[in-house]
Formats: structure tokens, sequence, C-alpha cells
């Protein structure tokens, strides 16, 4: 009878495709995975301590830092449960460019969580051209708040200013761009042999699976759950707009992969609608100059670019929040990576850890 040993490796944090920031610990029978153990910490910031000992108004720019490629759909997040715990009624016009703001931030982020994938699968020409794109959406960022990284633009009770000429110009040309960069991944990429090798039946997780391990976003989008906050609560206004839920079947990392590509077309449809149908008026909210909300607790969830980002705010009627809880997507998501990696080369692991698209920040907090 053959006799195996079991050993384990360190996999970063120091590895690239770590994303500096991670230790993995996996558990090895020669080549292949039969356990993959997350190590967090790394980036660990206190946020949430943070925002206690900050006022509601001086705490949304730390919410930029948790997942700072996403930083527009934190502060709308965050943003909502104060305006929910303090009975504020945002305008109408505010509403539409929150919700254009947070669609190109989505497609920002899928962006990069392609190209990353593609570079970690060695097809850096992918990552390149994803970037490529990615700019323009810097460049409507910086016209409307004057940031290309931790933006900043979402205020409580509206927006800081208004979405100009300029800003809407621009966004008119990007979206006049995204179809023909959807076509030039599907070339570079989806059609790529060598790529389609590495993450076809890679990592495949069941519907239950996901849910169980209480995943949402793309990763669970990816295993048939039809599951979007956009649709199921329709927050904000998008109640009003016309845009499908892209679904996988196995739920492996070409699922995931796939899910991101059609999530950026459909993001495309719910700017274009919100810029068609935008409303003139106000873009902020009467607020308080001290803002008290009266004593309560409030979980507001919104779909962020990786899933349900929920906060859970607690105020005893001063100008600070007594407790603040972040649901954040990219730490739940951690807990598939296990699973994903079981019975799988160490290769594939990379590609399991890409696929799930987590940001560092968001999981450590």
């Amino acid at each position: 009878m053959k006799r195996t040993e079991t050993y384990l490796l360190n996999m970063g944090p120091q590895h690239p495709s770590t994303h500096g920031v991670l230790q993995v610990k996996l558990t090895l029978d020669g080549e292949r995975i039969q356990r993959a153990e997350p190590v967090l910490g790394y980036l660990h910031r206190g946020i949430e301590k943070l925002l206690e000992s900050r006022t509601y108004v001086q705490g949304l720019p730390y919410t930029d830092r948790l997942d700072y490629i996403s930083s527009m759909n934190n502060n709308f997040g965050f943003a909502r449960a104060v305006e929910e715990l303090a009975r504020l009624e945002v305008p109408r016009r505010a509403e539409f460019i929150r919700v254009i703001m947070a669609e190109l931030n989505r497609i920002n982020s899928h962006l990069i969580g392609i190209g990353t994938l593609a570079n970690d699968l060695g097809a850096s020409t992918g990552m390149l051209c994803c970037f490529r794109d990615r700019e323009y959406i810097l460049d409507i960022f910086n016209e409307v708040c004057g940031a290309r990284q931790t933006f900043h633009y979402i205020r409580i009770g509206g927006v800081s200013g208004e979405f100009t000429d300029k800003a809407r110009a621009l966004t008119e040309s990007f979206l006049a761009r995204v179809p023909r960069f959807l076509a030039e991944y599907d070339k570079l990429l989806t059609g790529n042999e060598i790529f389609r090798r590495r993450i076809v039946g890679i990592s495949p997780m069941t519907p239950e699976e996901a849910l169980a391990l209480n995943m949402t976003g793309p990763n669970l989008r990816a295993t048939g759950v039809a599951r979007d906050l956009r649709k199921i609560d329709a927050y904000s206004v998008y109640g009003e707009f016309d845009f499908d839920i892209p679904v996988g079947t196995h739920g492996d990392n070409w699922d995931r992969y796939i899910v991101k590509l059609r999530e950026i077309k459909e993001s495309a449809r719910i700017i274009r609608q919100a810029l068609d149908k935008m409303p003139e008026g106000a873009i902020m909210a009467k607020v308080p100059r001290v803002l008290k909300p009266p004593a309560g607790e409030v979980y507001s969830r919104t779909e962020g670019t990786r899933g349900e980002l929920g906060f859970y705010l607690v105020s005893d009627g001063t100008p600070k929040p007594y407790r603040v809880h972040i649901r954040r997507p990219s730490f739940v998501n951690m807990q598939g990576l296990d699973l994903m990696c079981r019975g799988m080369l160490i290769g594939d692991s990379v590609s399991a850890y890409s696929s799930i698209d987590p940001i560092m920040g968001e999981v450590d907090c």
C-alpha cells in the first residue's frame, strides 16, 4: 500500500499572487491541496473603533479605506445607514448621481478583478488592457471629486458637488467604449485556450455550499443564485432601472470571471438609463451642522462590488456613533477559499484566490 506524507507550505504574505498582505497555509499531499487556511490581520487598522471615536460626518472618509478600490460604494453604504438612522431624505437628483457613481465604481472594480486574474495566470496583456480602460473611469472621478484613488464624493444627505457637463460628457464617452473593450476581452481572454484551461472546471462550488458560507456578490451568483440587493431591496432609485442579474452554472473560476464580465455590461445599462432619466433639482439635503441621530440602531445594506456591504450603527443621541460594525463582503467570501482549493493543485490556489477577488483592506478592516 502506497503511503504519503503531508507537509505545510506557507504561501504569502510576500507572494505576489496573494497581493502582498495575505498568508495562506497550504497543507499539501504532493502537489494536491488538502487544506488552505487563510491567515488574516496584516492590514488591520481598527476602522470600526475609529468610526466610534469620530462624528458621523468625520467618519465617512474612513470608509474610503475599506475596499479602497470601491470607495464610492463604501461611502454610499455608510451614508445610507446614517441617513436611515437620522431620518434624512436625499434629493432625487442626488440619488441618480449616486447610482451612476456606484455603477462606474463597480465597473472599475471588476476591471481590476479581471485584470489581476489574467496577470496571476500569466496573461499580463489582459491586465494592461483592463487598467487602460479603467483610466477613463478615473477621469470621471477626478472631474467630480478631484481624486483618482480614494474617491470621496458621496456625502451624508447627497453628493458634494454638481454632476457637471464635463462629467456627463466623459461618462457618455466611456459608455461608448464599453462594447468595444468587452469584445476585446472576449478575443484576448475568453477565447484564449490557455486561460480557459486554467479556470474552466477549477474550484467549483455548489449553491448550497456558497449559501452555507454566507457568500454574496459575484461569487454567489456564479453558482446560479440570482441574489442582488439592487433587485431584492430596490434601494435608492434602482427600482426604476431595467437590468439583468448575470449568473453562472458551475460556480467555478470560469463562472466567477464570466459573471464579472457580464456585470460590466449591466452596470453600463444602468448608467445609461440614469443619465437619460436624471431629474433637475438639489443635490444635497438639509443636514444639521451638528448631526445627532436619535437614539436607536440600524442595519443598512447595499450591493457592493463584492457582495452585501452592511453597516450596523447604534446611536445614543450624541454626534458620534455608540457602536459600528461593518459586514465586509471580502471578509465573508474568504471563507470559501479552503473549499475551493481542496483537491486542486498548488497553482490552482492562485486562480481560486484571484477569482474570489478580495480586497485585504476590507478583509482586515
